[in-house]
């Protein structure tokens, strides 16, 4: 890894000097942050976009340049339920927790970044004690409709010490893709030690860094992504809060994922599960705690980088017509990185209707309904959300009736029928 001598940041976990680059993309705008039609002559700023890693906790992570509330606002574009298969994952994993650890209608269930209310709803349908926790009152206020009941408002020591006051605990907490997107990370683990019952159990699901790293997803590095979790550092994390992980599960969600079963230390019900270990060891044996497991991430990156813009441009001096599909954070750290703009790409189409109309941060591309594809018929379409490419080529197969194909970017770049 590179080293950074006019580095002065500090780990945001364990407060050590941290000056260790594992990949440097350049400059890019904060991902979620789209541009209003209105808006599209101002400007915009764009902030060094560099993951560093802290050799003394483990853990991977970027520099903040926005506060969390300049992030997650009242218009945050974000909504879970418009992806078929997350809501898919969010019921399997609701049917899995009461089968495996006997719930019934007495256990009360907190969720923190409970969004739209995408997995609570399936609590909901069996008349269980729901809480969401959720500070973008846009997607809170969709739960709400649904009758979830939902507390606006951002979850950490504070609000864990008022709602203990108030006589809440929780039986279960979850915390699906929200431990990368905080920045005071010792403030938010402290929340959980206070509200979980003393035999409580805590799910955690994020991003695992064993995988980014494996296969290639440089793009899922972006300003609002904090953090790069691998088993170690958060068990390290969780342990400084006195939460231990007691069971781990690999998912396919994002590209990789983990799922950690945590509960407090001093916990007799909840045994530690060989699963946890034999992670560990495989993390170990691939690189995380040394040098080896960061080196190629960046080669790897600067690959993808010419090999897609090689294959656009082909195709454009060709005369091909080329469409992207979906607006995430990840596409744009990908459009950014890569330099690819509308000379390039003539638009994206998202589902999300919170989405559409606007403009890609940095590159400008416009984001229009999906069913313009029909209309247009483009001969490519270039899928950003490569992690439900499974689930997007299904629900654009019609663009094989005039040929049309699609190109995946990452883990490399490919064209698929």
């Amino acid at each position: 890894m590179e080293k950074n001598i006019h580095s002065n940041l500090h780990c945001r976990l364990c407060d050590s000097p941290i000056d260790s680059i594992v990949i440097d993309l350049g400059l890019s705008p904060i991902a979620n942050d789209l541009i209003a039609i209105e808006d599209a002559y101002k400007g915009e700023t764009f902030f060094p976009l560099t993951m560093y890693l802290c050799k003394d906790c483990l853990l991977a992570q970027v520099p903040t340049f926005k506060k969390e509330e300049e992030i997650f606002t009242d218009h945050y574009p974000y909504f879970s339920s418009f992806s078929s298969s997350w809501l898919l994952h969010a019921k399997t994993y609701v049917e899995m927790m009461i089968k495996r650890f006997n719930l019934n209608k007495n256990h009360k269930i907190i969720e923190i970044a409970s969004n739209d209310g995408y997995l609570l709803q399936y609590f909901k349908e069996k008349n269980y004690d729901i809480l969401g926790i959720e500070p973008t009152r846009n997607t809170a206020e969709v739960a709400v409709k649904k009758g979830i009941p939902t507390r606006i408002e951002f979850f950490g020591k504070d609000l864990a010490l008022k709602m203990k006051k108030e006589g809440i605990t929780a039986d279960i907490m979850i915390a699906n893709n929200v431990a990368a997107h905080v920045p005071d990370i010792n403030d938010f683990l402290s929340g959980f030690p206070i509200l979980l019952k003393e035999e409580g159990i805590l799910t955690i699901e994020v991003q695992h860094l064993y995988e980014l790293l494996k296969k290639n997803q440089f793009d899922t590095i972006y300003h609002e992504h904090f953090y790069y979790w691998s088993l170690h550092s958060i068990k390290k994390a969780l342990e400084t809060h006195g939460l231990k992980v007691f069971d781990f599960e690999s998912l396919t969600t994002h590209g990789g994922s983990m799922r950690i079963f945590a509960c407090k230390k001093d916990s007799r019900t909840h045994k530690v599960s060989s699963n946890v270990n034999r992670m560990l060891q495989i993390e170990k044996e691939f690189g995380i705690t040394s040098d080896k497991g960061y080196r190629n991430i960046s080669k790897c990156a600067q690959k993808i980088r010419v090999d897609l813009l090689n294959l656009l441009y082909k195709l454009k001096k060709e005369g091909k017509r080329i469409a992207a599909y979906g607006a995430p954070a990840k596409g744009n750290t990908l459009l950014n990185f890569s330099s690819i703009r509308k000379d390039f790409i003539d638009y994206t189409v998202d589902a999300n209707p919170h989405k559409q109309n606007h403009l890609l941060p940095g590159t400008r591309i416009p984001i229009f309904n999906p069913d313009i594809i029909k209309k247009d018929k483009p001969n490519y379409v270039l899928i950003l959300p490569w992690n439900l490419k499974d689930e997007i080529t299904d629900d654009l197969s019609f663009i094989r009736e005039w040929g049309g194909r699609f190109i995946i970017p990452v883990p490399s770049v490919e064209i698929v029928l």
